[in-house]
């Protein structure tokens, strides 16, 4: 079978080794590609007759699509301001394999009971339903997406509904897992990537996403490069969120990514979300990105919008890629919003910004008594509708037997949506999903949509204005917290006030887990710490030997120096929690203590400077310990009942404490 992306169609039924690469291996093979139609040398007559039926189909096809856009478009999909929402976005999962500062709160999040997350025939019957109303793009995100082990048969199912007028396949993806799976998403229909990327130092990417992964990401870039190469026509699309003091410095490298490559990287102002500590501080603007380019490249030039364009994209001349801007705090797009959105527990948001959600999930589930559909129950439901569609004119009737209900709560919904979202000082106070459950499960959302008893059993759904009336809300679930999120809900908020006050440790959350500590608000400044510790030892002979150079093992200080400079460099592989920086200098001193008659000592110091934004003192502590520790190892056959005392950090400079020495806080001598 022949990838998608290479037919001009969407998959044929694939045989499991299909590649791109060996798609158009010759020129022949590239004609028979283009007609979607695998002929061999001797089928000449039946390519030839299948080339000149090609104009027909084309027409044929041509009319259709015309008599498509002709028809009005769903109402159910139309809001109040005659936006017609044709492109949705679907999670697949709340599960990441990074944990970026700016999308995951540093505790981390809750995950729901697998019971609760959309079902692959779910989402199936999901996107039938909002394609057979005009949606023609669909995007997976996540989460996520390419964690969920079913992402290839998902996409191939949802690939098949582009004879019903799917028009676009594309994903979201951090680039982790892309390059291992690239292949076979061509081959059920994939049209687009957007590939998360903050950084283009190692270093930096693991400190911004907590994890390691940069060569990986790397390596699904120059996949997706490649397989474009041989025809798949996929649009990559790089989005990279732009934090003032962290990332802001690397617009420009970023930019001359576009230079030789058919790139397009997508700079976004960074947003609020829940968990993330946004402030305004931290947000480096539109306008401040284009004077920083255009001081490198004076031909920046703006190109035409499409009208849903969500990005502003401009174009260096000469450069093969485009630049694009996400300004969804100083410039919102609003007006023209055509995006829906629904969570990986099934909610439908009709805003990325607004914290009212209502659940698809259980409308879908009452035809199966309120279970979750699996794949025998589905296509038990997917015979009703088949055998429902043969007395239909229509055929773009979806997949769900209990469709009206779901289109009369999807349009509700639509009608609902708000003419632009909330301003910034209203956005970073708002409660909200964080980032990454933004498509994914329940972050306790506040919703204006409120519940009201009216007898046992019973809601109804209370409009937020006057002018609404009451709606029956028998299978309509609003977003309200269960009992038991509530309590961790307002237990996490009463810790925070009761601590409001009180030292707490910085390396650990309200909620009591370990975090690393954010640095992207600390100033770089000279920095420097000095730590000691002493080795004591219980017999003379070890000092007489370490001073004459006897120890069998060599050089004591010598190689104690040595793994004292060492362990200083490695500090962030060995203490968790710690940031790895650029240590620019350390030294490693040893005062050796007492003659050959006596019990000594060896006085070990260490000392760590760099210039950056944290302190060195774990540095200066890992250099001076480990030193001890050689010692040790290189005197313990001569003195086995050594001890290693006295660590500690006696003076540290630099950063927004000041000087500090022994205990004295900005001492006067």
């Amino acid at each position: 079978m022949l990838p998608r992306a290479l037919t001009g169609g969407w998959a044929l039924p694939a045989t499991r080794g299909c590649r791109v690469a060996a798609a158009v291996r010759n020129s022949g093979q590239a004609r028979r590609v283009a007609t979607g139609v695998a002929a061999s040398s001797a089928e000449a007559p039946q390519e030839e007759a299948a080339s000149s039926a090609a104009p027909r189909q084309q027409r044929r096809s041509s009319r259709l699509d015309q008599l498509k856009d002709a028809r009005p478009f769903s109402d159910f999909l139309t809001d109040n301001f005659q936006r017609q929402h044709d492109y949705l976005r679907i999670s697949l999962t709340e599960r990441c394999n990074l944990r970026c500062v700016y999308c995951m709160p540093e505790e981390g999040v809750p995950l729901s009971p697998q019971r609760e997350l959309l079902t692959t025939p779910e989402i199936v019957m999901l996107s039938s339903v909002f394609v057979s109303q005009g949606v023609n793009k669909i995007r997976l995100t996540g989460g996520e997406p390419t964690v969920r082990r079913d992402i290839l048969p998902l996409m191939q199912q949802i690939g098949a509904l582009r004879s019903h007028g799917l028009k676009e396949l594309c994903l979201t993806t951090n680039g982790l897992a892309l390059h291992r799976k690239l292949d076979g998403m061509v081959e059920a229909g994939l049209t687009g990537v957007n590939l998360s990327l903050d950084t283009l130092d190692p270093w930096q990417f693991q400190i911004m996403t907590r994890r390691k992964g940069f060569d990986a990401v790397m390596k699904s870039i120059d996949k997706v490069l490649e397989v474009n190469k041989h025809g798949a026509r996929i649009k990559l699309k790089i989005n990279c969120v732009v934090m003032r003091g962290v990332n802001d410095r690397e617009i420009v490298p970023f930019v001359e990514m576009t230079r030789e490559q058919d790139i397009e990287i997508r700079f976004i102002e960074y947003m609020p979300f829940d968990g993330n500590k946004w402030n305004q501080n931290k947000m480096f603007s539109y306008s401040e990105m284009l004077d920083l380019i255009r001081e490198k490249y004076p031909g920046l030039s703006k190109v035409q919008d499409h009208k849903n364009d969500t990005s502003k994209t401009w174009k260096i001349p000469g450069f093969v890629g485009r630049i694009g801007f996400i300004t969804s705090m100083t410039h919102n797009f609003c007006g023209t919003c055509n995006r829906l959105r629904i969570t990986s527990d099934g909610n439908l948001k009709v805003c990325l910004f607004g914290n009212a959600e209502v659940s698809l999930r259980d409308i879908l589930r009452q035809s199966n008594a309120g279970e979750p559909i699996d794949e025998e129950a589905y296509k038990a439901m997917e015979k009703i509708v088949m055998d429902r569609r043969q007395g239909l004119s229509d055929p773009t009737t979806g997949l769900a037997p209990n469709e009206k209900e779901l289109l009369n709560v999807i349009g509700m919904a639509v009608k609902r949506k708000k003419e632009k979202h909330a301003g910034i000082g209203q956005l970073e106070h708002m409660k909200n999903r964080p980032m990454i459950l933004i498509d994914a499960a329940h972050p306790f959302p506040i919703s204006p949509l409120q519940a009201t008893t009216l007898g046992p059993g019973r809601n109804r759904l209370v409009a937020p204005t006057p002018s609404d009336r009451l709606l029956p809300l028998d299978f309509l679930r609003p977003n309200i917290p269960t009992h038991a999120q509530q309590l961790r809900f307002f237990s996490r908020t009463r810790r925070s006030l009761q601590d409001a006050d009180r030292t707490k440790l910085t390396h650990v959350s309200e909620t009591g887990s370990a975090h690393m500590v954010s640095i992207s608000d600390k100033t770089i400044t000279k920095r420097i710490a000095t730590a000691i510790c002493r080795v004591q030892f219980t017999d003379a002979t070890a000092i007489r030997l370490v001073k004459e150079n006897q120890i069998k093992k060599g050089d004591v200080l010598g190689v104690a120096r040595v793994a004292g400079i060492m362990a200083a460099k490695r500090t962030s592989d060995l203490i968790p929690l710690c940031h790895p920086i650029a240590i620019s200098k350390v030294t490693v001193e040893f005062s050796v203590n007492g003659s050959s008659e006596e019990i000594g000592w060896i006085d070990v110091e260490a000392t760590v400077a760099c210039e950056g934004k944290t302190g060195v003192e774990m540095e200066a502590l890992t250099s001076a310990s480990t030193a001890a520790l050689t010692i040790y190892d290189m005197c313990k056959a001569v003195d086995k009942g050594m001890v290693v005392e006295g660590l500690r950090v006696v003076l540290k400079e630099g950063g927004k404490s000041g000087r500090w020495v022994d205990g004295v806080q900005n001492p006067s001598v």
